[in-house]
């Protein structure tokens, strides 16, 4: 994850208004011949960003236009990515209708927001389309019958860097947002994608889903359980996103698996686990150590190490079982936050070579 720089930082737009505006510039051009730019549009809580067109032109029946995505100050994948609509007359009484252009992908997964053959367009970016569609032709005295193509040049290989592939969403990215608003370093998108992760487990009916903060954890996972790739939902240091939208959406059994460190911060009741965020108390690792039965001078070199890997070195030459300890209360955190939903939760703690150096539940 990038570093959050010092200072103010500045706001980003959404795929979703960014498509929205292209929308709107690309019906006015195909109604009157003229593209507005920049183009207006009024966004859920508001605001009325204006968007500069990166990308205009024109056909019999046709017109297209793009906007270059701006994320502000936050490290989006997307930021820079060209977001084209292309508007075409629809047949009479069609209303508004989507489709997948180039590096827009296609659902392929029930459990999110919009069906299997459907165009990754969600729900709110849909919506501020077809109410844009709405106005302009209203105002032109038409109906509003449109075929609206959203289109990302590169995509595809910008989604790849994603989840998409995961949530079952294929060829590229999805048109997101539910503000239009990227707010710099709210790590939003990562927490949706967790969230849709959970909603194509519980569509799919897995018994079995898997938060990881790694590559490292998600490795062990997968040679203890045979698990399909829809069953990891790529947690991160977001622990406490998972857990909460699990509370109210369970799945029956929950792996969570991680480092040491990590699951330190964890144990010690923490939820989100970047190190931005929250810190290993060395102190409350060194008191743990002396309710294992660990002697004076391994828990005074608790307190003055350097990093959580040379307790955990320390400890287990020493025949103290400090991993497990952290287990036992990082799953002691994982049911606090659950609430009681029906979710059997299993914790595996792995250093840095992947093996399980400790472990509750399950």
């Amino acid at each position: 994850m990038a570093r959050k720089p010092d200072g103010p930082l500045r706001r980003g737009w959404t795929t979703g208004a960014c498509a929205t505006a292209a929308t709107k510039a690309a019906y006015t051009a195909l109604l009157t011949g003229v593209f507005p730019d920049p183009v207006a549009i009024r966004l859920p809580k508001g605001e009325a960003p204006a968007f500069a067109l990166a990308r205009e032109a024109a056909g019999d029946g046709w017109a297209l236009a793009g906007i270059v995505k701006d994320a502000g100050d936050d490290p989006d994948v997307t930021h820079g990515a060209t977001v084209i609509a292309t508007v075409r007359r629809g047949p009479p009484g069609s209303g508004v209708t989507f489709r997948a252009g180039d590096g827009v992908g296609t659902v392929t997964l029930p459990g999110l927001p919009v069906p299997p053959g459907e165009p990754a367009i969600n729900p709110v970016p849909r919506r501020l389309m077809a109410e844009v569609v709405a106005e302009i032709a209203a105002a032109h005295g038409e109906p509003g019958d449109v075929v609206i193509e959203i289109s990302i040049p590169g995509g595809a290989g910008i989604a790849l860097k994603t989840w998409n592939p995961r949530l079952g969403i294929l060829g590229g990215l999805s048109i997101l947002g539910t503000t239009g608003i990227v707010v710099p370093f709210s790590c939003a998108a990562w927490i949706h994608s967790i969230h849709r992760g959970i909603d194509v487990a519980r569509a799919a009916g897995l018994e079995r889903v898997a938060g990881c903060t790694g590559s490292t954890s998600e490795a062990a996972v997968a040679r203890r359980h045979p698990l399909p790739d829809s069953a990891y939902l790529d947690m991160g240091d977001f622990a406490g996103g998972l857990l909460k939208y699990l509370r109210a959406h369970p799945v029956p059994r929950l792996t969570l698996a991680g480092g040491f460190a990590k699951f330190t911060k964890l144990a010690q009741g923490h939820l989100d686990l970047h190190s931005g965020r929250s810190q290993v108390d060395l102190d409350w690792l060194a008191d743990r150590l002396a309710d294992l039965g660990g002697d004076a001078d391994l828990v005074a070199a608790a307190r003055t190490a350097n990093t959580a890997a040379e307790v955990l070195g320390r400890a287990t030459a020493a025949g103290i079982p400090i991993a497990g300890r952290v287990a036992e209360l990082a799953l002691a955190t994982a049911a606090a936050t659950l609430h009681g939903a029906p979710v059997a939760v299993e914790v595996m703690v792995v250093d840095r070579e992947g093996t399980v150096v400790g472990e509750a539940g399950g």
